[in-house]
């Protein structure tokens, strides 16, 4: 089993930025693929960005390209989604995730976080 464990979630501006962190605990080393997803309210959950653990092959949401960035520490089971030029359509709870097989940007992720919130203010 592997737990995940988000933090760095928050109110902000439009324009502002905030940095989620996401450390893995268990067996992290069955982890394949690691990510963030997002649900806003009466809206489906979306694919933010993952990433493959050992190649480093990332995949973004077009919504989010160019905004925001995820990263990986393997030495510390970590991913982190750096978000820049936020706008209050990324309001959300967002989710970590992360993945036994691939490939990353289409597999069914069957480890969650319990989900950190993210307020866009206008």
């Amino acid at each position: 089993q592997v737990q995940l464990v988000e933090s760095g979630g928050g109110s902000v501006q439009a324009g502002g930025s905030l940095r989620l962190s996401c450390a893995a605990f268990g067996y992290t080393y069955t982890i394949n693929c690691m990510g963030w997803y997002r649900q806003a309210p009466g809206k489906e959950r979306e694919r933010v960005a993952v990433i493959q653990r050992y190649s480093g092959e990332i995949s973004y949401a077009g919504s989010v390209k160019g905004r925001f960035t995820i990263s990986l520490d393997n030495a510390k089971d970590s991913v982190y989604l750096e978000m820049n030029s936020l706008k209050p359509e990324d309001t959300a709870l967002y989710y970590c995730a992360a993945n036994n097989g691939g490939p990353c940007p289409a597999v069914e992720y069957n480890y969650w976080g319990q989900g950190t919130q993210v307020t866009v203010s206008s």
